[in-house]
């Protein structure tokens, strides 16, 4: 038998959790459970990271961006207490993963891209083996911490498995598993949902989701959609440094080079575009999409020009019926590359 073997069909997870009350979230996000001062390292003559400061508080998702060779990873290894800054201050919980890296290390779960699972284990072993290094308690609380950790994840399908014998997919679940044994109060998420499918994607974001209404969770992804829906707030690194750490709406807000427009209407596709372009303020039009006598075009408009009212006029003036007009909003993956390419401009 196979079951929750297959890496495009893992075991489903369980539903999260109902989301809490807002004063709820709000109250316990007061406190910073996560922190890294000024945090740099060396290695040799190079600088991976230089003067890094962020916070993660109770109730929070931060989502952890960068170009490869940020230094998004050293960071992480360094608040995961793997290896010491050269300079700063890491805490977890209030404790110097340095100076206190056992109490540090009892209130953090680390999950890193590649955990280094024991894959001649069963799963429900590695967690128990987990909750003994944590110092979780005699053997009956041992086991109900592995337990309630095999039933938050939707592992218990798979508990007495060989480790070894797992999907990528279902082994990148087993070490969120790990990490969430003995229920810590900070998360650290290396690309936690690497190697998921669509379906089983979106199923860990819910459970990151609902796993960060009572912790601090910082989450290292690639993806940048996903991060826009997953995370409260966003910390871009780029060079070592950090270059943004606010909202993903303010980001996407703060680097929208130009306003964009769509416009859908009933008419042939190159009168359409053409009647658009004469607008005053319109920089660009693009055709999107053209179908059975309508079409859709991509406005992109001066910056501090709002050419709405005149677009609609123009399209009704020309006897065609006016469908959709709309702003479009920029992606988060639109605002971090024009970021990014900025920095990269202005260091030129």
């Amino acid at each position: 038998d196979r079951a929750g073997l297959d890496e495009d069909r893992p075991p489903a997870l369980p539903p999260p959790p109902p989301h809490p009350r807002p004063g709820a979230r709000a109250r316990a996000a007061r406190r910073r459970v996560i922190e890294a001062r000024q945090l740099a390292k060396r290695f040799g003559g190079r600088a991976a990271i230089e003067d890094v400061s962020l916070a993660v508080a109770r109730g929070e998702v931060v989502g952890f961006l960068g170009p490869n060779g940020a230094g998004k990873t050293t960071t992480l290894r360094i608040l995961a207490g793997v290896f010491p800054p050269t300079s700063g201050q890491a805490l977890i919980d209030g404790h110097d993963v340095v100076r206190a890296p056992l109490a540090a290390r009892r209130r953090l779960g680390y999950a890193p891209e590649r955990p280094a699972l024991h894959l001649e284990m069963t799963v429900a072993g590695l967690l128990d083996f987990a909750a003994g290094m944590k110092d979780v308690g005699a053997a009956r609380a041992r086991r109900a911490a592995v337990a309630d950790v095999l039933e938050r994840t939707g592992l218990a399908a798979v508990a007495r498995r060989r480790i070894g014998a797992l999907s990528k997919g279902v082994r990148q679940r087993v070490g969120l598993a790990f990490a969430l044994v003995g229920d810590p109060p900070a998360l650290l998420l290396d690309e936690p949902t690497a190697g998921l499918d669509p379906e089983r994607r979106a199923d860990m974001r819910g459970l990151i989701r609902a796993l960060g209404a009572e912790r601090a969770v910082l989450v290292s992804s690639h993806a940048l959609a996903e991060v826009g829906t997953l995370c409260d707030r966003v910390v871009i690194l780029h060079r070592g440094r950090v270059l943004f750490a606010d909202t993903p709406a303010r980001l996407a807000a703060r680097l929208r080079p130009t306003s964009r427009i769509e416009v859908e209407a009933a008419a042939p596709a190159g009168a359409l575009a053409a009647t658009l372009a004469a607008v005053p303020g319109v920089r660009r039009v693009d055709l999107v999409t053209q179908t059975n006598g309508h079409a859709r075009c991509r406005v992109e408009v001066e910056p501090g020009r709002d050419p709405r009212a005149e677009l609609a006029a123009r399209v009704t003036s020309s006897g065609w019926g006016l469908l959709a007009l709309a702003p479009v909003e920029t992606s988060l993956e639109e605002a971090f590359l024009a970021l990014v390419a900025s920095q990269e401009g202005s260091q030129r």
